[in-house]
């Protein structure tokens, strides 16, 4: 029950060679442009039903936080429909005509 949620920030503990949700985050915030970091760092959303766990967004705040410069400001978002926001923005993509014309 306790491990699971872990292997999101630690995948190492059943054997995968990869970082954590955490450092994944950080890192594609540290890719983006240097004038965009602090928006991206206070507007962290959490979607889909692995985020459900609970105590996910206070871990991810708190692993962010240690990442990140001491003077940045960070706020991570968990809603409370995010168990589906996943599902819901593929479902309004895939119905919007512009789109359409992408499918295989």
């Amino acid at each position: 029950r306790f491990r699971c949620p872990e292997v999101l920030f630690n995948p190492a503990i059943i054997g995968m060679e990869s970082v954590g949700i955490h450092e994944t985050t950080y890192n594609s915030i540290m890719k983006c442009d240097v004038d965009i970091r602090k928006d991206l760092y206070s507007n962290i959303v959490l979607s889909g039903g692995t985020t459900m766990f609970p105590g996910v967004a206070d871990r991810m705040s708190k692993e962010i936080t240690a990442l990140a410069p001491s003077s940045m400001k960070i706020k991570v978002v968990a809603p409370p429909e995010r168990k589906y926001s996943v599902w819901i923005g593929g479902s309004i993509l895939a119905s919007l005509s512009t789109f359409q014309q992408m499918w295989i």
